[in-house]
């Protein structure tokens, strides 16, 4: 059984996305810790990229920063090694399919079963090209999460017969970044994720409010959210993570009891 599936076994998740290095690793790493004492379920780990086209500004910025900073794949390795001393939760890589590339797959997913990353989300990575991946995620037990988009349509059941660990459900056509209202007809993309797999289903893309978070995890297994977050990084620097602990635990209470 993927190691994933336990951030779904009490009750709602709430999954906060962070990216290493902004502004810096022991920030990052702190705001990673404050997140699970405040009862994240799962751990999304940004590696920054120089072209994340699938990022608004918000996160386009905090890549920008990391990567002005100097942060390299090799020191979020050693980041998520630190941190897996007390930090048992799951966690998984968010990246672009040229960081694992650039790296090398097989040597960026044998280290990730050796820090326990329990999967890795590659937005840029068509569906019908996984199987570029797909063997060595096997080879070293790290699921290839797929994306479920409102433009998915035919696509959908297929995507879902196939998923790992968990399907990320994107609310909403563009980028990352908070939205005022979610207007997409989510509750026909899940029902049908839910004819086709017992995968458990998450929801990202313009959550920012406790309200959007309950509504989505209403409708879904859990809440993704990233650009709210990388806002507090932005604004508050090396003094956010206090700060991201008082959100994650407004947001996880939001969808606890539902």
């Amino acid at each position: 059984m993927s190691n994933i599936r336990k951030a779904f076994e009490n009750g709602k998740a709430f999954i906060p996305f962070i990216t290493c290095g902004d502004p810096d690793l022991g920030t990052t790493a702190a705001a990673v810790r404050a997140a699970v004492r405040n009862g994240a379920d799962l751990i999304e780990l940004g590696i920054p990229f120089s072209d994340p086209t699938a990022e608004g500004p918000v996160i386009q910025g905090a890549n920008l920063r990391a990567l002005t900073g100097g942060v390299t794949t090799d020191q979020i390795f050693e980041l998520v090694r630190e941190i897996r001393r007390d930090v048992a939760i799951p966690m998984v890589f968010m990246t672009y399919a040229n960081v694992v590339f650039s790296y090398g797959a097989e040597d960026f997913l044998s280290t990730c079963k050796e820090i326990r990353i329990d999967g890795v989300i590659l937005p840029d990575l068509p569906f019908e090209e996984k199987e570029e991946f797909l063997p060595l995620c096997h080879k070293y037990g790290v699921d290839l999460i797929s994306l479920i988009a409102p433009t998915s349509q035919n696509r959908i059941a297929m995507i879902a017969r196939e998923a790992e660990g968990f399907l990320y459900i994107v609310s909403s056509l563009g980028v990352t970044g908070t939205r005022s209202e979610i207007k997409t007809d989510l509750a026909s993309i899940i029902q049908i994720v839910r004819e086709n797999t017992n995968i458990p289903c998450a929801v990202g893309f313009g959550i920012s409010t406790p309200e959007q978070a309950r509504k989505m995890a209403d409708i879904s297994d859990g809440a993704i959210v990233g650009s709210a977050i990388i806002q507090l990084l932005e604004t508050y620097g090396s003094e956010a993570p206090a700060l991201i602990g008082e959100y994650v635990r407004n947001m996880k209470n939001a969808i606890i009891n539902i």
